[in-house]
């Protein structure tokens, strides 16, 4: 029993695979418990596809009663981070044109397969020895299984920049930042933020950010040279927000949270923004393998 325990603990704990699929061994409850997750979107009547993308599924009715509608639209959601970082999809399974029941499977999401449970992946596998590589808990894996991107999931990280009301003035999100080549604002748009879709390395700008700069915070040399030249730009140094070091992806959704429209933030904070970036992570040494 606290085997089976230590089990069910373990399937809480599944990382979603890029590409899961069912367990071709089942219990027979995969599908009930795909399905009781609410997450799998089901046909709601018999009908046609009449559209399908990655961001909807429109069904027709074959024979809308009174009061019913013609058509049902289903939305899906793509890439939401959850509560452990990874990323939630949903993925159609249906063609255009393509019959379906009611309770028929439209779309999948990121832990089913075929509407049933998909934890993982079906690999063949060995039980025995090797060279005392595998003592206690360890497993050893093929080489493959990492080139193929068999194991590799999806992680989403959040970056968040604070644009703060200061002594000198109010800090700005802008694409004109001082000192700073066309080629590193290439991806911002004309508030500074970062475009979706757009990849990012390290030390890339997520969010463009000026801070003004008093005469306290400027050397001598920058004192007579602004005096001379009467250059402004010298007035503000960038604050702007970067991607950190080791860490690297795709920008997946950005979120703008504005105190002049309406958002509740903390005192001296005039706007929020938050960016989520994606990142595929391959199995390597230390990740946790588990079987059924």
């Amino acid at each position: 029993a606290s085997r089976a325990l230590m089990g069910a603990n373990m399937q809480k704990q599944a990382t979603p695979c890029v590409d899961p699929e069912r367990p071709l061994v089942a219990t027979g409850i995969e599908e009930k418990a795909a399905k009781n997750t609410g997450r799998v979107v089901l046909a709601q009547a018999d009908g046609k596809i009449t559209e399908v993308d990655a961001n909807h599924i429109v069904v027709e009715r074959s024979d809308p009663g009174r009061g019913e509608p013609k058509e049902d639209e289903y939305t899906l959601s793509t890439h939401e981070r959850t509560n452990a970082r990874t990323s939630f999809h949903q993925r159609p399974v249906v063609d255009l044109g393509e019959q379906v029941e009611a309770g028929d499977v439209l779309a999948d999401t990121s832990s089913s397969d075929g509407g049933q449970m998909a934890l993982g992946k079906n690999v063949k596998i060995a039980f025995m020895s090797w060279y005392g590589a595998n003592y206690e808990d360890a497993i050893i894996i093929s080489d493959r299984l990492v080139k193929r991107d068999t194991y590799t999931s999806v992680h989403i990280e959040e970056f968040d920049v604070n644009v703060r009301e200061t002594k000198l003035g109010p800090e700005v999100t802008t694409h004109d930042i001082p000192n700073v080549s066309e080629e590193k604002l290439k991806n911002l748009d004309e508030d500074g933020i970062i475009r979706v879709g757009a990849e990012v390395e390290p030390g890339d700008i997520l969010v463009g950010k000026i801070t003004p700069k008093g005469e306290t915070q400027l050397t001598p040399e920058e004192r007579l040279l602004r005096s001379i030249f009467g250059d402004k730009a010298r007035d503000v140094k960038d604050s702007s927000k970067r991607m950190e070091k080791g860490k690297r992806g795709r920008v997946v959704n950005v979120k703008v949270f504005d105190r002049e429209e309406g958002a509740d933030l903390d005192s001296g904070i005039l706007k929020r923004v938050v960016v989520e970036v994606a990142q595929l992570r391959r199995l390597r040494v230390g990740d946790k393998l588990a079987g059924r």
